[in-house]
């Protein structure tokens, strides 16, 4: 009886423990938070002075909330695939995605941005500067409310669609209709049906390349044995050219031959590298699919990893770009500049916040990436990445506008559906042994076209869940109008505050 009084007693002290712990996690959060935010405007106003500086401290709040946004939805396309296919666990791709997203922002990010509102604004209609720092920040808030929204809805949206949205939004309320470039919007607006169809094209051809070549062959070690070596020498290749085009395009920009060689090399250079590393791994493999497939999950997180690298080498940009915009303007009065400096403590906030905003709040929409569109493996995971990869340097060289977040959910959807596809239309598995149709009991007065009809229709699988494909899609589309009203609005708030 004692006994029994104490063991209640115990679970009391556990249950309050575990309450006490719950209730501090769920304050050091927001906490974390306003500090990083804060810290933000502190820094700022340790660098930046002049009568406009107080705009500048706003502006810097906005683009660390911005920041923690971006790593909330943006990163979680990397990063998705990797975690859906359990190459890695969520620890795991929290730590490789931050580490690579720092490193890519800091070391290759840049000293110089081009400002947005010059590829989106006529030069003639040149605003004074408080109305172009109104824009810029309008822009920042705009833009990070609604990726925002949509990372609390599970949408993965285009950051830089929404900072486009934002800029139009508050440009026409401070400008008019006149003030925007419209073809460059209607380039972006191309980009929402390129960017998804192309990337789930290429990653579709790159699985059923592997399944009709490794998978779907009766010896599949022996395939693999051929073919692995030549994608991951692929996949090198195709990396080194991206982060030298892409990653690292702010800090080196060698001549297109010099690009191709340095590819041509790193193919040759993995090729040989990679013959014996698979003969090793799968000297007595069995011959099974999901034995196979292990052969792809160290490429794969490596693929990941310089994707994140790139990434933050890339769209930091769009976190503090307006920022250093902002700053520009304040110091120099003006909000003329075709370029502005980045300065270190601006990339510092953009690198700090997209890591926080990946760790708090990333994980849920790496997970509706990685496993609520469709099931992943390491196979089709790898074929995500490097579609990802692929289908951003077809684009550049033929000079279609793209949105990376766009080829990597559309890739995701081009495996699932390719699968669906094999799966539904009968084609057939050389490797797999057809399988005999046996009735159940209760169908035994029934035809035998019947009974197939109904193993049919209970075989019909749907590999791609639906409501996804709608909801990403319509998410998609309302960015950059949604972004623009939201924009206007605010910028109408601000300016009849300090106008």
């Amino acid at each position: 009886m004692a006994k029994s009084a104490l063991d209640k007693d115990l679970k009391k002290v556990v249950q309050i423990e575990s309450a006490t712990y719950a209730r501090s996690r769920s304050l050091a959060v927001p906490g974390l938070l306003v500090v990083f935010m804060i810290g933000a405007v502190v820094i700022a106003s340790l660098s930046v002075g002049g009568p406009l500086k107080y705009f500048v401290f706003f502006a810097a709040f906005i683009a660390a909330y911005m920041a923690l946004n971006i790593g909330a939805n943006d990163v979680a396309n990397n990063m998705g695939p990797a975690v859906g296919s359990r190459a890695l666990n969520m620890t795991q791709a929290l730590a490789i995605a931050a580490v690579a997203e720092i490193a890519g922002a800091m070391l290759a990010g840049g000293d110089v941005v081009d400002t947005v509102s010059k590829s989106l604004l006529h030069p003639q209609n040149a605003l004074p500067v408080v109305a172009f720092i109104f824009v810029m920040t309008a822009a920042l808030l705009s833009a990070s409310l609604w990726i925002h929204l949509a990372t609390f809805l599970g949408a993965p949206v285009s950051t830089t669609h929404a900072i486009v949205g934002g800029v139009v939004g508050a440009g026409i309320a401070a400008a008019g209709l006149d003030a925007i470039e419209w073809n460059v919007i209607g380039a972006i607006t191309l980009s929402w049906v390129i960017s998804p169809i192309l990337g789930g094209v290429v990653a579709a051809m790159l699985l059923g390349f592997i399944k009709w070549q490794v998978i779907y062959r009766e010896d599949r070690v022996a395939a693999a044995r051929r073919w692995v070596p030549v994608l991951v020498a692929l996949m090198t290749g195709v990396f080194t050219v991206y982060l030298v085009t892409k990653g690292l395009k702010r800090v080196w920009n060698p001549p297109t031959a010099l690009v191709i060689l340095v590819g041509v090399a790193s193919f040759a250079a993995a090729l040989f590298a990679a013959r014996p590393w698979v003969m090793r791994r799968s000297r007595g493999m069995e011959n099974r699919r999901k034995q196979i497939a292990t052969l792809f999950t160290i490429p794969l997180i490596f693929a990941t990893g310089l994707l994140s690298f790139a990434h933050g080498a890339n769209d930091v940009a769009n976190a503090v770009g307006p920022l250093a915009a902002i700053v520009a303007s304040a110091q120099t009065g003006n909000a003329d500049a075709e370029s502005v400096q980045l300065p270190l403590w601006v990339l510092a906030i953009g690198a700090a916040g997209i890591a926080l905003g990946l760790s708090l709040f990333g994980p849920s929409l790496i997970r509706t990436v990685g496993e609520k569109i469709t099931r992943m493996d390491t196979i089709r995971a790898y074929c995500v990445a490097l579609s990802a990869a692929v289908t951003v340097l077809v684009a550049s060289a033929l000079g279609l506008p793209v949105s990376s977040t766009h080829i990597a959910v559309g890739a995701v959807f081009g495996v699932g559906y390719l699968r669906e596809f094999i799966t539904n239309s009968g084609v057939p598995n050389p490797a797999v042994k057809p399988r005999t149709l046996f009735l159940e009991p209760s169908r035994l007065n029934e035809t035998p076209e019947m009974a197939l009809l109904n193993y049919q229709k209970r075989e019909r699988r749907r590999l791609v869940r639906r409501q996804h494909v709608l909801g990403i899609g319509a998410a998609w589309i309302i960015t950059v109008p949604a972004s623009a009203v939201l924009a206007a609005v605010l910028y109408r708030v601000m300016w009849s505050i300090g106008g």
